[in-house]
């Protein structure tokens, strides 16, 4: 029984590649290979989204760039003491580093490397 049934299929092939119909024969074919891995594909797409990770940006809101020394600083509670002992020691008037223009923030972190953290 097993012998005709392969018997069958093969005469049908062939059948079918005389006919003219090679064509249709050659998709059917490829798409039993192709099917799986379409499969795997589609299911694994939405896992390697979740995995992508978020850009650096979000993370490091609070993260201030300084050019002269080329590093970054953590602008947090402790840093904010620092720029407000720096403006009373240097005379100036309590305002936000980031109202500060380029010079006067280039001017604190020249200040704030030469005064390690202890605020």
């Amino acid at each position: 029984m097993k012998h005709l049934s392969s018997l069958v299929s093969c005469t049908l092939t062939a059948a079918a590649l005389r006919c003219g119909h090679l064509e249709d024969y050659n998709m059917q074919r490829s798409l039993r290979y192709f099917a799986p891995l379409f499969l795997t594909a589609a299911l694994a797409a939405p896992v390697a989204i979740i995995a992508v990770p978020v850009p650096q940006e979000v993370h490091d809101q609070n993260r201030v760039y300084d050019k002269d020394h080329k590093d970054y600083h953590e602008w947090n509670d402790n840093e904010n003491r620092a720029w407000q002992h720096y403006l009373s020691e240097n005379h100036h008037k309590s305002y936000e580093f980031s109202k500060a223009n380029e010079k006067q923030q280039s001017q604190y972190w020249n200040w704030r490397h030469s005064h390690p953290d202890k605020y």
